[in-house]
C-alpha cells in the first residue's frame, strides 16, 4: 500500500467512529468533514379529544375557553403538537402563546409559515368562539395571513392576539397579530367564520369541523 493510499484509509476509518450513546458521527457526506449532529428528539402525548370536543356545546365559548386556559380542559393535540396554549380569554378577544423550537423550522432555516397560520388561525377562531352562546358552534370560512418577518429560535417565544371585528348572527370577522416579547411584529391576519345555530327543539347543530379549527383545544 502506498502512502497516499494509507491515509485515505486512516481517514475512512475516523469517518466511521460511532459516538457512546449509539448516534453515528462522521464526516459528512457531501466532503465537509463535518461531523454530524445527533438527532433531535420530541415526545408528544395527548388526551382523546373527543371528549374535549363533547364539552363545547354545552357550555358557552366563553367559558369552554377558560376551562380550557385554566386546565380543566384538557388542551386539543394541535396544542400539544406545536407548543401553543391559550393565555388569556376576554368576550370578542382571545390570546394564545407559542414556545419557539425547531420543530417548527421549515427547509430554509426558520419557523414554517403553516405555524403562523396555525396559530393565527387559532387565536381568531377563538376570539369569535368567546362570543357564543351555548349550543352555537362555527368554522372558518376564510383566512388571510400576512407574514411580515421570520421567526427563529432566537425568539424564544411569541403571542398571538386575536379580536373580533364584527359579529352577525351568521358571520363573525376577526383580526390578529403575532408579536414578540419586545413587540415586533412578525404576522397579522384576518379571518370569517360561519356561526351554526343550535337545531329547533333542543337539538344541536354539528359543527362543520368540530367547532373550530384551532381553538387551542
Amino acid at each position: 500500500m502506498t502512502d497516499r493510499a494509507a491515509l485515505t484509509a486512516a481517514d475512512d476509518g475516523a469517518a466511521l467512529a460511532a459516538a457512546d450513546d449509539g448516534t453515528a458521527l462522521g464526516a459528512a457526506n457531501d466532503g465537509t468533514g463535518l461531523a454530524a449532529e445527533p438527532v433531535r428528539r420530541r415526545e408528544v402525548t395527548w388526551d382523546d379529544p373527543l371528549v374535549s370536543a363533547a364539552l363545547a356545546l354545552d357550555m358557552s365559548g366563553l367559558d369552554y375557553l377558560r376551562a380550557i386556559a385554566d386546565g380543566r380542559i384538557p388542551t386539543p393535540p394541535i396544542a400539544a403538537l406545536l407548543g401553543m396554549g391559550i393565555v388569556e380569554v376576554q368576550p370578542g378577544r382571545v390570546i394564545f402563546s407559542l414556545d419557539i423550537g425547531e420543530h417548527l423550522y421549515n427547509p430554509i432555516g426558520s419557523v414554517h409559515g403553516g405555524v403562523f397560520c396555525t396559530l393565527l388561525d387559532s387565536a381568531m377562531g377563538c376570539a369569535v368562539h368567546s362570543t357564543l352562546d351555548r349550543g352555537q358552534a362555527y368554522t372558518t370560512l376564510e383566512l388571510k395571513v400576512n407574514l411580515v418577518k421570520a421567526l427563529t429560535v432566537s425568539t424564544p417565544s411569541v403571542v398571538a392576539t386575536g379580536q373580533v371585528i364584527s359579529a352577525g348572527r351568521r358571520v363573525v370577522t376577526a383580526s390578529g397579530q403575532i408579536t414578540g416579547p419586545d413587540g415586533t411584529l412578525y404576522a397579522h391576519a384576518t379571518t370569517t367564520c360561519l356561526v351554526f345555530e343550535p337545531r329547533p327543539g333542543g337539538g344541536k347543530q354539528a359543527p362543520a369541523r368540530s367547532g373550530g379549527n384551532g381553538d387551542g383545544r
